[in-house]
């Protein structure tokens, strides 16, 4: 009879321990962010930015190299982004435009970035993303850029020829589709998302709804809407649309690929500063001569600059022109990026530095 009495008492000053604990750390967060309104004091008669991708980076890795456990780090950063979104809202409230409607992944994306203390705008299409980033409606957006398995998001990358942004963080989520719907599988007469989903869940598709239509649409939260709306109409979409617009999971984690991954891009007005890991987003055309692409990829090779990612759009000025993507290791302030971008300048009809930016720990 005494064991479990003295592990009852055990237990009891175990709590009064954690309560005592708390007390400290809701005080030391408060004092914090008494240190946080004088910053965004600074900030606002500076004219500086809010969010700033260097600190963030800073303050992440910091927390990563205090943390000595048992408390798991990616439960620590968890925490300090959350604490990091509500010293946004006691700076400066910000908003964070994202393809919509809600429900979507970018907004998931969105929210793991920057908490739940700013405020997000759903957008329609991803071209309005950058447009009210251009216009100051907005002050940050999120953006999907590529897929592991479908690679380059299309409409992502027609924006950047458009539209005078900067790319100032990455974000890369891991993905898991859903086919969602009202009705039983057998009823569903057509499956609506967006282009790049249908291209990630190819494979089962063709298994199993292979006469069904597929209707391609803005976003995988506008299909979850639509299918909300349409009986016999299914969605491909998140786990956090089907709760949103009340349908039911019929098949989970229908992604071809388990380690299907989408990358992100912060977009705003203001570019990033160095960390010392950062990467820098170029895009180009080449001068009408033989050889140019290749001229310009060697300029990259012989200042030591490497290449992570290449993509390609046409121009949509000139038939047979097109808009080079690159991803590179280093930021575009570094001495020897400097100094290739002032090289390949003579290989290329236009070259512009979308942006640069911390390079995301989960990107591999």
């Amino acid at each position: 009879m005494s064991e479990p009495h003295n592990n009852l008492a055990e237990l009891a000053s175990l709590r009064k321990r954690i309560d005592d604990l708390d007390m400290r750390v809701v005080e030391l967060l408060n004092q914090r962010a008494e240190v946080v309104v004088q910053v965004g004091r600074l900030k606002r008669a500076d004219g500086a930015p809010i969010y700033a991708p260097d600190r963030e980076s800073v303050i992440l890795q910091r927390v990563a190299e205090l943390n000595r456990g048992p408390m798991p780090q990616k439960t620590l950063q968890a925490v300090y982004r959350e604490l990091m979104s509500g010293s946004f809202a006691l700076e400066k409230p910000l908003r964070v435009g994202y393809l919509g409607p809600e429900g979507s992944f970018s907004q998931e994306a969105a929210q793991r970035k920057f908490g739940a203390s700013v405020e997000y705008m759903p957008l329609a299409d991803i071209r309005a993303v950058f447009e009210e980033i251009s216009r100051g409606h907005c002050d940050l957006g999120m953006v999907p850029i590529e897929n592991s398995v479908g690679g380059g998001v299309v409409d992502t990358l027609d924006a950047f020829i458009d539209n005078p942004v900067h790319i100032c963080a990455e974000m890369v989520l891991a993905v898991h589709h859903n086919l969602l719907a009202r009705c039983p599988i057998d009823q569903i007469k057509a499956v609506a998302s967006k282009p790049e989903v249908f291209a990630q869940c190819r494979n089962w598709l063709s298994a199993s709804l292979r006469q069904v239509e597929r209707l391609p649409v803005a976003s995988s939260s506008k299909a979850a809407e639509m299918a909300a709306q349409q009986p016999g109409l299914a969605a491909i979409g998140s786990s956090l649309a089907a709760d949103l617009y009340d349908l039911q999971i019929i098949f989970a984690n229908i992604e071809d690929n388990p380690n299907n991954m989408t990358r992100f891009f912060v977009i705003s007005t203001t570019p990033a500063k160095r960390t010392g890991s950062d990467k820098t987003a170029v895009m180009f055309t080449t001068a009408h001569k033989a050889g140019a692409l290749v001229e310009v990829l060697n300029v990259f090779s012989r200042h030591g600059i490497n290449l992570t990612n290449i993509d390609t759009r046409p121009s949509k000025r000139r038939n047979w022109e097109y808009y080079f993507f690159v991803d590179a290791e280093g930021h575009g302030e570094d001495p020897n990026f400097v100094a290739a971008l002032e090289e390949a300048q003579a290989h290329c009809g236009e070259l512009h530095v979308l942006g640069s930016f911390p390079r995301s720990p989960d990107t591999v």
